[in-house]
């Protein structure tokens, strides 16, 4: 006679059990749109026969589906909707908080976060610098578009209809043109960052990257500024691998990946 399971060894079994149903799940969005069994199979280092026991449970709870047609698997309505609820929870100020002003403390110069805005970038988020000698930024200031770091990475990363009219308008007053500006644009996709000096200031430095959201959209813009005579806005130095260590933290906690 089969001795019963502990009320204990149940619980742990219920626990793997979950353990290998959320990395069935995980490998189905890494997989995404579709996968074929065998292919689920070996990502996830299991026989076939345990995952398309899992997988059957999943698509009796709607987190997995299967197409009739080519008999692939994908996440499911399900996973859909929670997944929209997690993202639906993240907010950049909250998420970046934290890295904000671990930042400001690292390096001891002003940061701020900025966000898309009505009227342009909108600084929403601000850790000053601690001493004597500082650069504030008020919280709701609009920064230009075309002639301040935060303003330019957002130029480079936001789709052309979000900016062309305040574009059209700063080009105007600046008496340029925007084949001036479009090769600026690339390098700073290229580089990940955007330094100025004294563009929007004058003796005042400028380091600015992009922060992105799940779905590969610029969220926000962290920016770094200080006095020309005290902080190195190199895109190469060790401020400017703080910035990219700081947003790319951000955007990891925002859903974002990469390698996409």
């Amino acid at each position: 006679m089969a001795k019963a399971s502990s009320p204990v060894e149940n619980g742990k079994q219920k626990v793997r059990s979950a353990e290998v149903g959320t990395d069935i799940l995980r490998a189905l969005a890494e997989l995404s749109p579709s996968t074929s069994l065998s292919r689920l199979a070996e990502h996830v280092d299991m026989p076939a026969s345990k995952v398309h026991r899992y997988l059957q449970a999943l698509i009796a709870s709607g987190f997995a589906e299967q197409d009739p047609a080519t008999n692939h698997y994908g996440l499911g309505r399900e996973a859909l909707r929670v997944g929209l609820a997690a993202l639906g929870s993240i907010d950049v100020l909250k998420v970046g908080a934290v890295p904000l002003s671990d930042l400001r403390d690292e390096l001891n110069e002003s940061c701020f976060i900025a966000v898309w805005g009505n009227q342009g970038a909108t600084v929403v988020s601000i850790e000053p610098a601690v001493r004597a000698v500082t650069v504030v930024t008020q919280i709701g200031s609009v920064l230009p578009l075309l002639s301040s770091s935060t303003g330019l990475v957002f130029a480079a990363y936001l789709p052309d209809r979000e900016t062309a009219e305040l574009r059209d308008r700063e080009l105007a007053e600046l008496n340029s043109q925007i084949e001036d500006y479009a090769p600026l644009l690339a390098g700073i996709r290229e580089r990940g960052l955007h330094h100025v000096h004294g563009l929007l200031m004058p003796g005042v430095d400028a380091l600015s990257a992009p922060v992105f959201n799940a779905l590969g959209q610029v969220a926000a813009v962290m920016t770094v500024v200080g006095p020309t005579s005290m902080f190195q806005a190199d895109e190469h130095g060790p401020a400017a691998k703080r910035l990219l260590a700081a947003t790319q933290a951000i955007s990891w906690r925002m859903g974002y990946a990469a390698d996409r």
